[in-house]
């Protein structure tokens, strides 16, 4: 069949890779990527089972041409792991149907009105919870938590507690990054699944025919609502996506800031920068490292021949990095000229959540954190764990809180 489309196209097939192991990419991706967008920025890696692309021009056309490039890619551990066909595997209007059903919850009055007020409370209280002159692990006592807690009120299940709520999110992401297919992963999602839709289904009951800001409420009282499946998958793509995209982009910002004490100085002169600071952690380190799209038509890239049927990765991971774009990509910098990055993706995809991430840690997590404790130091900046392949960020953050 690869003859034939061979024969056909007149282009060879990308190369394959039988080396990159899933396991070098979840360890520390970067290296290889470098040597990727250098060497074969179009190349089939036999572990993912899917044609990595690394360059921003390709992964930005990718995500900009859903008719030739679908996100219903069949073959995706996603919809083993939610149960569900979600809407990030959906295009067209079925896409845009399922997504619109709660974008009211997402507008810019909400954010200003509602959503903004909630999370400087739940941030000030977390934050005050802190111990000062001890040694303390940002992810589990202050970054995990918070955003757990501003997720489960803007979603309306604030009864969910911040251990499950991050307890679902993770279990959701290594579901959705299970290329590997290890069954005791899809085990636990199983699980956890029926917990979230009892929750979910639980909200349901008590928001229908009220006039809460909520996702969920948003979904039922709408005046043509989705079907009651769609809305949970909906909560569970937000579950997913919600609390690590805001949580590691917290604590890489921390981590970036505190080893560059000129970075750090900066932005504590200009309000302003914090935002800039959150920026340039995804960038650096972006928490949704790849996505999957299913080629609709025979087409080519960089000259090599991609089947109809195909899977591409798009890497915006790399795509950040890319030496055409970014000078030292693989620095944290919040001085680099601005230039937009795919951290949040584009296309009609992109992630709808931005906005909200933005202000929840640009302008108040990270402010409010160091205005507390501005002496405050990493124990060893060796002893940070980054971690991931589909999804990435520090699994720790040791500091001391003066």
């Amino acid at each position: 069949m690869a003859d034939a489309a061979l024969a056909r196209s007149g282009a060879p097939l990308a190369p394959l890779d039988t080396t990159i192991t899933i396991d070098q990419l979840t360890r520390d991706p970067y290296p290889i990527y470098k040597r990727l967008r250098a060497e074969a920025p179009v190349l089939r890696v036999q572990s993912v089972g899917r044609t990595l692309l690394t360059k921003a021009a390709d992964t930005k056309m990718v995500k900009d041409d859903p008719g030739l490039f679908s996100s219903d890619d069949p073959n995706t551990p996603m919809q083993r792991a939610f149960g569900a066909h979600t809407l990030m595997r959906r295009d067209g209007e079925d896409h845009m149907r399922l997504r619109n059903a709660m974008a009211s919850s997402f507008s810019a009055k909400n954010i200003k009105d509602v959503w903004i007020p909630a999370y400087e409370k739940v941030v000030e209280d977390y934050v005050a919870r802190l111990p000062r002159g001890e040694v303390i692990d940002l992810f589990p006592a202050l970054a995990g938590p918070v955003s757990a807690r501003c997720l489960a009120i803007l979603l309306g299940i604030p009864e969910a507690s911040d251990a499950d709520m991050e307890l679902w999110s993770q279990t959701l992401i290594n579901g959705a990054g299970n290329f590997g297919w290890k069954p005791e992963i899809f085990e636990i999602c199983d699980r956890e699944n029926i917990r979230m839709d009892a929750c979910i289904n639980g909200a349901a009951d008590r928001l229908r025919g009220t006039d809460d800001p909520s996702a969920v409420a948003a979904m039922i009282n709408a005046a043509d609502p989705i079907e009651q499946e769609h809305m949970i998958a909906n909560i569970k793509i937000a579950i997913g996506g919600g609390i690590n995209e805001p949580r590691d982009a917290a604590l890489t910002a921390i981590f970036g800031l505190l080893t560059n004490p000129d970075q750090l100085d900066a932005v504590r002169k200009d309000d302003k920068l914090w935002t800039t600071a959150f920026e340039e952690a995804v960038r650096w380190v972006a928490p949704i490292q790849a996505s999957s799209r299913r080629v609709t038509a025979d087409t080519e890239i960089r000259g090599f021949h991609i089947p109809k049927g195909d899977v591409v990765m798009t890497i915006q991971a790399s795509s950040n990095h890319d030496e055409e774009i970014y000078e030292d990509g693989h620095l944290y910098n919040i001085f680099r000229p601005k230039v937009p990055h795919q951290a949040f993706g584009n296309g009609p995809h992109f992630c709808m959540g931005t906005h909200i991430a933005r202000r929840m840690v640009g302008q108040i997590l990270l402010p409010c954190l160091f205005d507390r404790f501005p002496n405050m130091k990493l124990t060893d900046p060796e002893e940070v764990i980054f971690s991931g392949f589909g999804f990435r960020g520090p699994l720790n953050l040791p500091v001391i809180l003066n």
